[in-house]
């Protein structure tokens, strides 16, 4: 069933006002990403998304990482190799600064579906369930954008419910 045109056009009003009225905050500040936050420092991420960009960052929150294994999150952060630990997280960090609004144009423009390219190289596929934006990667895991347009100095942050995955971990 395809969704008409006009109620993508409701749906990017309604995310431009959200974003409009959300205040610019730093995520790491947030009780409910510290998961996020530890694993971006372990791997110096946090210095590449502060000196470059700008970047759309799909940001698991803590639940969401509980959800995906917080024993495998720590296997991750505590091997002394952290490609692994790496990779995850450049699969939830796009080049550019993607609002709601851009990507729901970008879906106005796909007939309902927009691609997205990973810095780490892999696929992300956005469509609507309802009033949801939906992220699904090529093993077919799903996360919905709880929280969106989170402004950051350098780019902007949308929460997400799970964990995308390049690869079975």
């Amino acid at each position: 069933m395809k969704t008409p045109k006009i109620a993508y056009l409701l749906l990017l009003t309604l995310f431009s006002f959200t974003a409009a009225a959300q205040k610019s905050t730093i995520i790491h500040s947030s009780e409910n990403h510290t998961m996020l936050m530890a694993a971006v420092k372990a791997t110096n991420i946090d210095d590449i998304l502060e000196k470059s960009g700008p970047f759309t960052v799909f940001a698991p929150s803590n639940a969401a990482f509980q959800r995906f294994s917080s024993d495998k999150l720590e296997e991750l952060m505590n091997d002394s190799d952290k490609s692994k630990l790496k990779s995850l997280l450049g699969y939830h960090i796009v080049a550019g600064k993607l609002t709601a609004s851009r990507i729901l144009k970008a879906m106005c423009r796909g007939n309902g579906k927009a691609s997205f390219t990973t810095i780490q190289g892999k696929k992300l596929q956005a469509h609507m369930d309802g009033y949801d934006i939906v992220l699904t990667d090529p093993l077919g895991n799903t996360a919905r954008i709880v929280q969106a347009d989170v402004s950051q100095q350098n780019g902007v942050v949308h929460e997400i419910d799970s964990v995308i995955a390049p690869t079975q971990m």
